[in-house]
């Protein structure tokens, strides 16, 4: 189970090892906090009035399209997107959205869920949210109460027999040695220059995730099927902007892989990793 706070986080965000899991038969489901109605229309051939009008059937749509490239089941929890705040100072969230959630009782539904599809691996997003969004923030807090009390029978004991899943991984999508290996295979390769130059400018005032990498899962051939996947969501993406300007191949050979942090297990599985279902599959036959 991988919970993402908008259409299109689970496309930018551990898409190519959602392929490789599926590809080897595992059954995969995406949970989709909210609609991403409040979301910007990043690729500039869409940002019209007639898209923006229709902006929810719209990325209600472009997910649609990105599951069946993925291969994965999707729920929604069906909270409304509360928008990223901008200005200084910020503006109060939005009434009613899914950043202003009590977490008791939004981490509900996604009990629920976890009771009926019995994963035994989920992933999330840190602390920070992977970056400071309030949706992706709200995100991590209703996953990881959800992973703690899926299993309890004394919680939510309306909502389906207890299931406890057995480990919790954050997604970590960059890091410094990411960026800096993909900026160096680019200049090696007779560019004259990298779009990862000004992310290495300013890596000192952010945080270095890469210490806290327990997990590389090798999925470099699916790296495809995620660029197809994120495609997909179109009003999401520029297919000419910086996403899909270095090589595929420099991709696969300079970084291939995809970066977890484990930070709950309830299984032996020594660090580091390469899988993330490393001590679970003995466990799970077992159950």
């Amino acid at each position: 189970m991988a919970v993402h706070a908008h259409p299109d986080d689970e496309s930018s965000k551990g898409a190519a090892t959602t392929a490789k899991y599926v590809a080897e038969g595992v059954d995969v489901l995406v949970v989709t906090c909210t609609g991403g109605e409040r979301g910007s229309v990043l690729n500039p051939k869409l940002d019209r009035p007639d898209v923006w009008a229709n902006i929810a059937d719209i990325r209600r749509a472009e997910m649609d399209a990105a599951r069946a490239i993925l291969g994965i089941e999707q729920a929604w929890l069906g909270f409304v997107d509360s928008g990223l705040p901008e200005g200084d100072p910020l503006p109060p969230l939005p009434e009613g959205c899914f950043a202003l959630q009590d977490v008791e009782v939004a981490a509900g539904p996604l009990v629920r869920l976890m009771r009926e599809f019995r994963p035994h691996v989920v992933t999330t997003y840190d602390e920070e949210g992977g970056y400071p969004h309030p949706d992706h923030i709200m995100c991590h807090k209703i996953s990881v109460a959800a992973f703690d009390a899926a299993g309890d029978a004394a919680r939510y004991p309306e909502l389906g027999e207890p299931w406890q899943p057995l480990k919790l991984y954050y997604d970590i999508g960059f890091s410094k040695g990411k960026i800096l290996a993909l900026h160096e295979a680019i200049l090696a390769g007779g560019a004259e220059s990298s779009p990862y130059a000004e992310w290495l400018t300013r890596w000192d005032d952010r945080p270095d995730k890469g210490p806290r990498i327990t997990t590389r899962v090798e999925c470099a051939e699916y790296f495809p099927v995620r660029d197809d996947a994120l495609r997909a969501h179109a009003t999401q993406v520029d297919p000419d902007g910086f996403w899909f300007q270095v090589p595929m191949e420099l991709q696969q050979r300079a970084w291939p892989t995809e970066d977890f942090q484990l930070v709950r297990s309830l299984v032996d599985s020594p660090l580091p990793e390469s899988d993330l279902f490393a001590g679970v599959r003995e466990t799970a036959h077992a159950r």
